[in-house]
């Protein structure tokens, strides 16, 4: 195994956790998003990471996480009794998005961490490359 797949495997997590605060972002944008329409209205969403199986592996040679897909919540939406609202229903609600900000602030920053410590993994493996490409020379 080459040393150099530790940037494979960095590089992939980034991917993973750029991805993941793009939909933290969004899930951010659209948390006081309203309608008369259950249906409509926006629902928080996570995405879904899976590691690569050893086939897939042994097949591409690239090891790390990939998306296998983006899931929306399945949490009750909040309904409000507001027959003044011009999206209010026949019935005066209207639907509130189920996105909990303090729930996707603490998302972001546990992506933000998670990408910083693969960037320290990628810049402690350049360094250590270096030292023993140095140690090389010398001998």
């Amino acid at each position: 195994m080459s040393l150099f797949k530790v940037f494979d495997v960095a590089g992939s997590a980034m991917n993973a956790q750029s991805v993941r605060l793009n939909v933290t972002a969004s899930n951010l944008a659209n948390a006081g998003s309203v309608s008369g329409d259950p249906d409509k209205v926006y629902r928080a969403k996570q995405p879904v990471f899976a590691t690569f199986n050893d086939a897939l592996v042994a097949q591409t040679g690239v090891s790390g996480v990939r998306l296998t897909g983006v899931t929306e919540s399945t949490a009750p939406l909040n309904v409000q009794y507001r027959p003044d609202h011009p999206d209010a229903d026949a019935d005066g609600n209207v639907y509130v998005s189920n996105v909990s900000t303090v729930e996707e602030m603490v998302n972001m920053m546990s992506a933000s961490r998670s990408y910083q410590n693969n960037v320290e993994m990628i810049n402690t493996t350049r360094d250590l490359l270096l030292q023993t490409l140095a140690l090389g020379r010398q001998g």
